[in-house]
């Protein structure tokens, strides 16, 4: 919903004025000699040439976490947008010459856009009013837009794929798995594989707050009590903010969010892996736990090589059958391995967690654990972004190791919730 009131035609005379006058003068000095009324130069001289709008209104009704896209139609040598809020505070919000209003809180609020040049100095003052949806936001996924896994011993199960589905239906698939509460699970298989997903709303970034949550199947070990850990098989987060309102978050930039092995020295930013589908025709390499060691190969941008292996619980091909591709390469940050084998012989591995800021790293509950903060939110040289909000999710799996037989690690989505929704949603104590 956009719904804009027009400015009067008083108001609209006051903003063609001073540029009318420096575009056109033939119109001015037409206007001077004959003491024509402005409205009837204006409409005389619009069979000659167009007139110039600012391309900005008096008024807007917007809906809260939503954002609205101001493109002047004027330009200068420098610009400046100030907001005054409902409460009276004063700021300067951006200096580009076009400018996203996102609020969160509803009220009425002051945009004033300014143009700095010696030559045609402009300013424009529009209020905002931010009021409540007309239809009750979800706090959780509304829409799977993107759905490209790694080879995976869950791969072709979580969504199930069946002789002849197509990557839409398999697209279907995941978003009927986890959109919504969720009552499924997507697997992402190993390092890379991502899905990619958005909400009804634009997810709001409130400062020194987590701001969203992502359900795993993560659970503590009881036979390691003391270390935190058990299944951890965690998600890289990245997140764009639909900045030119076209609904795709390509242009956008994507942001990863900082977690804790951020900073790790032996995490390695810029990390690609290709895997090849397997060949029919090879002779499988069994061994006990295993019914192919050597199932996908793969090979990364480092110069290392391996395999994912096909273990005998999950005896399907791990590599997504739908794709028709012969390779699949998948790129971001691949964090150092989690695994120890506890068992000495490959039959258990302990994945230890990490601290913070990871998809399928921790339990669901208590809810801290799984809880993310878009003030993390960095661009590729690892400076804040500073998003007001995300629009767009994506989740990759951040580790490349395989791990005995139970497998590689893959990670594992059940749901996503905005908790600026979800505890607005929840009874009070």
């Amino acid at each position: 919903m956009n719904r804009k009131t027009p400015a009067t035609f008083r108001e609209n005379m006051q903003h063609f004025l001073p540029i009318h006058a420096a575009l056109f003068p033939a119109c001015r000095s037409a206007l001077c000699a004959t003491g024509l009324l402005l409205a009837l130069s204006l409409a005389a001289c619009k069979e000659e040439v167009p007139l110039v709008s600012l391309g900005l209104d008096a008024e807007y009704y917007q809906p809260r976490m939503a954002a609205l896209r101001l493109e002047p139609a004027l330009t200068g040598e420098a610009y400046r947008w100030t907001l005054r809020t409902p409460d009276g505070r004063d700021s300067l919000v951006s200096t580009e010459k076009d400018y996203t209003f996102l609020q969160a809180e509803e009220g009425a609020y002051l945009l004033t856009f300014e143009i700095a040049d010696p030559a045609t100095p402009y300013s424009h003052t529009a209020r905002i009013h931010v009021v409540h949806e007309e239809t009750e936001y979800s706090p959780y996924i509304s829409e799977v837009i993107d759905y490209r896994p790694a080879p995976g011993q869950f791969v072709n199960l979580l969504p199930a794929y069946e002789e002849g589905d197509t990557e839409a239906d398999m697209l279907r698939k995941a978003g009927e798995a986890i959109a919504g509460e969720g009552s499924g699970m997507v697997s992402l298989g190993s390092f890379g594989g991502y899905v990619t997903f958005r909400f009804d709303h634009t997810v709001m970034n409130r400062p020194g707050a987590p701001d969203l949550a992502i359900f795993g199947n993560a659970f503590q070990a009881s036979a390691v009590p003391s270390a935190s850990g058990g299944s951890a098989e965690p998600g890289i987060v990245c997140v764009a903010f639909d900045r030119n309102c076209n609904g795709r978050p390509d242009p956008d930039e994507w942001y990863e969010l900082r977690g804790s092995e951020h900073d790790n020295p032996l995490t390695r930013r810029g990390y690609a892996v290709t895997y090849l589908r397997p060949d029919t025709a090879r002779a499988a390499v069994s061994a006990q736990g295993y019914i192919d060691k050597e199932h996908i190969p793969w090979h990364d941008n480092r110069g290392s090589r391996g395999h994912i292996a096909q273990i005998i619980a999950h005896p399907q091909s791990y590599y997504p059958q739908w794709l028709p591709d012969d390779s699949l390469t998948f790129s971001g940050t691949c964090l150092p391995p989690n695994g120890e084998d506890l068992s000495g012989t490959g039959r258990y591995y302990f994945l230890r967690a990490y601290s913070w800021g990871y998809a399928d790293n921790l339990p669901n509950d208590p809810l801290e654990g799984i809880s993310l903060d878009l003030d993390q939110a960095v661009d590729s040289a690892g400076r804040p972004a500073r998003l007001p909000g995300a629009d767009f999710v994506r989740v990759y799996t951040g580790v490349l190791q395989q791990c005995g037989w139970i497998g590689e690690t893959s990670t594992e989505i059940t749901r996503a919730a905005d908790l600026n929704l979800y505890y607005e949603g929840l009874p009070d104590p």
